[in-house]
């Protein structure tokens, strides 16, 4: 943990005049984060990431060592997807003069570890035929052509399959063994169609953005929101549930 907050009492604290309000520092650091908000950098300080000092009527006080501190983890977030508490063992570890191991961009665990079927670990192919979409799944013609009926699998405007729909007919054809039918499980694709429409709202404005790096974030970007929320969707359930999934 850090010992003082940054321009704290008795670290050496710069003169007020430095000391910046939070949306300051979000225009600070809006043109290299144009998602950052004063939502997030409040989140990250109460997650002990950022200690801003306190006026007396109790408004943050952010020094200019603070606002690096937030790029550093808004990079470390944004490079290697590391999780929160990796990123403050590694700024602690900075803050004592060490030298700790960051990967490399490109390099970071997949963020959909251990939230799919390992048995899905295997790249697939970016598209299928139908015949490789049953043959890969194993499921019967009658039950691909129920489940389109009901919009659970939907074939690409050229007839071909894409890259998830081997993976969800099997996972349909087993749920189906406990007598699920179709119809039961519209429910689940409405509700993976509105999620899907709230990451959507969040990286519109990322992929519209002027700088061509800001645009490629928006995919990094999708991807973890749509990691979160697979993981909240299944703490949930299992909430609700009262069992511990594996």
């Amino acid at each position: 943990m850090r010992q003082t907050p940054s321009g704290g009492a008795g670290s050496g604290a710069a003169p007020d005049s430095r000391l910046l309000s939070i949306g300051r520092v979000l225009g600070l650091l809006r043109d290299e984060f144009p998602e950052i908000t004063i939502s997030k950098i409040r989140f990250l300080e109460a997650e002990g990431l950022v200690e801003p000092r306190r006026t007396p009527s109790g408004y943050r006080k952010f020094s200019p060592d603070d606002v690096e501190r937030l790029a550093r983890v808004l990079r470390m977030q944004r490079d290697h997807y590391l999780p929160l508490k990796v990123i403050r063992e590694q700024l602690d570890a900075l803050e004592r003069g060490e030298r700790p191991d960051v990967p490399a961009p490109g390099r970071a665990r997949d963020p959909l570890d251990g939230v799919l079927d390992p048995r899905d670990a295997d790249p697939a192919p970016a598209r299928t035929d139908r015949a490789g979409l049953l043959a890969g799944a194993g499921v019967e013609e009658r039950d691909l052509a129920e489940w389109e009926s009901y919009g659970l699998i939907s074939p690409l405007e050229d007839g071909s399959y894409g890259p998830d729909a081997v993976t969800i007919a099997g996972l349909l054809g087993e749920i189906g063994r406990f007598g699920l039918e179709p119809r039961h499980l519209r429910v689940m694709k409405a509700a993976a169609d509105r999620e899907a429409g709230l990451v959507e709202q969040v990286v519109s404005p990322l992929r519209r953005h002027r700088n061509p790096q800001t645009r490629a974030h928006a995919e990094s970007t999708a991807r973890e929101l749509a990691t979160l929320s697979l993981r909240l969707h299944a703490a949930l359930v299992q909430s609700s549930l009262g069992v511990r999934l594996r």
